[in-house]
């Protein structure tokens, strides 16, 4: 009776019983039966089998062990304090993968490449390379990145029933995160781009982070006159002059007038590179909507790759980036500089081997060498 009566006891302080890790159900009826206790609390108690085979009685907070016949108290509440720092900061790793999946994307990095080889082309001389100029650069990147998730948000908000047949795994579209939260995500983080562009006082930064918005703003949203990706022509119109944009002309400017100081004067480096970089964003807004032709013939967009073909358009974008490589080989024949000359013309020449090997080995009518054919442009840009 006094066992019973301490068991009893130390029950009434306990938490729901933890389940039998080891042994049948014999065994433990055979315990129950030799340490005489009652069958009304039998169901209250489950049993553990340690390592040198004997058992534990466990009711909630209360432990008795078989072979030294004495109670213990368990430290389920401490236990479960101590999970619940593990239990935040995996809730908090959950909640940036996600958003690191909504913002993030391949041509975020290629756009930063973009940017900060264009600054390095207003540098002219070794002194202009100081503090200064990496606080200049980061004063530019940090608000362009916050108005590039701001495109990214603003697509996925607004083709999320496309994205759910091209792209469902995308966490607007698989549901991880609501409608409600990807749209104040997507305000937000242009709210935050202006404000950091409006501190900074950079003319260049100001204007382009202005036309970028209004670019995709008109690219993306339902609304009458808007929605410009219905057509190819309109999509090239938004796209192509805002990419050149906030990739190449606008950094230059920014570092030649606002952090160097100073006049604007276009040298032959960055011509050579908008001509180039030209024909890379036109073939990239043609190669794209390939893998996304069932979703784009569902929403009723006349894509030139709906229209035309899959083959036709992968074969327009093969032929404009080729072109695009010989441009880069003339111009640097023409360099006045030897070492110049020689590395782009080689370079250019692997390039343009390189791509059209590999092109020979596609088919674009499968979505996911399509695809994977997409991903290499942006390898070759970087």
């Amino acid at each position: 009776m006094a066992s019973t009566s301490r068991l009893l006891f130390a029950s009434s302080f306990s938490h729901p019983s933890l389940s039998i890790t080891t042994g049948s159900d014999a065994t433990r009826d055979l315990w129950l039966k030799n340490r005489k206790v009652p069958k009304e609390h039998c169901s209250k108690i489950s049993m553990q089998h340690n390592w040198k085979h004997s058992y534990k009685c466990i009711d909630g907070g209360s432990t008795r062990d078989k072979s030294r016949g004495k109670f213990y108290i368990n430290a389920t509440s401490s236990q479960s304090h101590e999970s619940q720092p593990q239990s935040f900061w995996k809730s908090t790793k959950d909640i940036m993968h996600t958003l690191q999946k909504f913002v993030m994307s391949y041509y975020l990095i290629t756009m930063l490449m973009s940017i900060i080889s264009s600054s390095l082309l207003a540098v002219e001389n070794l002194s202009d390379i100081s503090p200064k100029f990496f606080v200049g650069l980061l004063k530019f990147i940090i608000p362009i990145t916050f108005m590039y998730f701001y495109a990214v948000g603003i697509n996925q908000v607004t083709d999320l029933e496309i994205d759910k047949i091209n792209k469902p795994y995308r966490p607007l579209a698989s549901g991880k995160i609501s409608y409600k939260t990807g749209v104040i995500f997507t305000i937000s983080c242009s709210v935050m781009s202006f404000g950091l562009a409006w501190m900074t006082r950079s003319k260049p930064l100001l204007w382009c982070l202005i036309l970028y918005f209004a670019a995709i703003t008109c690219y993306s949203i339902n609304l009458p006159l808007l929605r410009w990706k219905k057509s190819t022509i309109l999509t090239l119109i938004s796209n192509i002059p805002s990419m050149l944009l906030t990739s190449n002309v606008a950094p230059f400017l920014h570092m030649k007038t606002y952090v160097l100081k100073k006049t604007t004067i276009f040298p032959r480096p960055i011509v050579f590179t908008i001509a180039v970089m030209s024909f890379y964003y036109l073939v990239i807004m043609l190669l794209k909507d390939i893998p996304d032709i069932e979703g784009d013939k569902a929403a009723g967009l006349q894509t030139l790759s709906v229209r035309l073909g899959p083959k036709r358009v992968f074969w327009l974008c093969v032929s404009l980036l080729e072109m695009a490589y010989g441009i880069a080989v003339i111009m640097g024949a023409t360099s006045p500089f030897l070492w110049s000359k020689f590395f782009t013309v080689l370079a250019h020449s692997i390039m343009a081997f390189v791509f059209y090997y590999r092109a020979n080995s596609v088919d674009p009518e499968i979505k996911d060498v399509s695809q994977s054919f997409y991903m290499f442009i942006f390898q070759m840009m970087t």
